[in-house]
């Protein structure tokens, strides 16, 4: 076994590690922190691969700025631990059966003549002067451009589907009806009172 291959084993069962520990430890903030470490195993092995635009955007976007402000956000919240862990259980086998049927995807899409690397064209020796950025956007709006709408719109759709979640109707909040405010009296707005100005002794 060579030096690069023991890395990459190391790098790919930490990157195992903290995935399982993302998804089955209790606390949010832990779960946040092991979601760090899965995205710095996943930046050393795109190291491996020589992408290092990969590697240094992971980091710094994801790492450096994504989990930040998800840290914020689960450490302002006051989360009822207690009621988290009330329906673990009751959703673990419609959560596997995704999990399941993910892989098979990825496992038909990877295997594929047309998503697979079988069709990727071979670089070769690669020049002193090679830009793995230009290589990147290249292959990206070039070879790979309908997989890459394809996820476009997947990521619209979820962006789509998280607004409207979150902006679901609660009874606890209070709403502005635009409508009743236009239509309303303008009589009714403001109410004069009379009073007089001085009170005589």
């Amino acid at each position: 076994m060579t030096f690069q291959l023991g890395v990459f084993y190391f790098f790919a069962t930490v990157l195992i590690f903290a995935s399982s520990m993302v998804i089955t430890v209790r606390n949010p903030v832990k779960a946040a922190l092991f979601l760090v470490l899965a995205f710095v195993s996943a930046a050393g092995i795109w190291l491996l691969l020589e992408a290092e635009f990969l590697a240094i955007v992971l980091v710094l976007v994801y790492v450096g700025a994504v989990m930040v402000l998800f840290l914020f956000v689960v450490m302002m919240l006051d989360i009822n631990l207690v009621r988290l862990r009330e329906g673990f259980g009751e959703y673990l086998p419609i959560g596997g059966l995704v999990a399941v049927l993910l892989v098979a995807e990825m496992v038909i899409i990877l295997g594929s003549d047309q998503f697979g690397p079988a069709k990727m064209p071979d670089p070769g020796a690669l020049p002193a002067g090679h830009s793995n950025t230009r290589e990147l956007g290249r292959l990206l709006y070039t070879f790979y451009a309908f997989p890459f709408e394809i996820a476009a719109a997947i990521l619209l759709v979820a962006i789509v589907a998280a607004i409207a979640l979150t902006q679901r109707r609660r009874k606890d909040s209070k709403y502005q009806n635009p409508a009743q405010q236009i239509h309303i009296n303008p009589r009714e707005r403001v109410r004069m009172v009379k009073m007089p100005s001085e009170k005589k002794v």
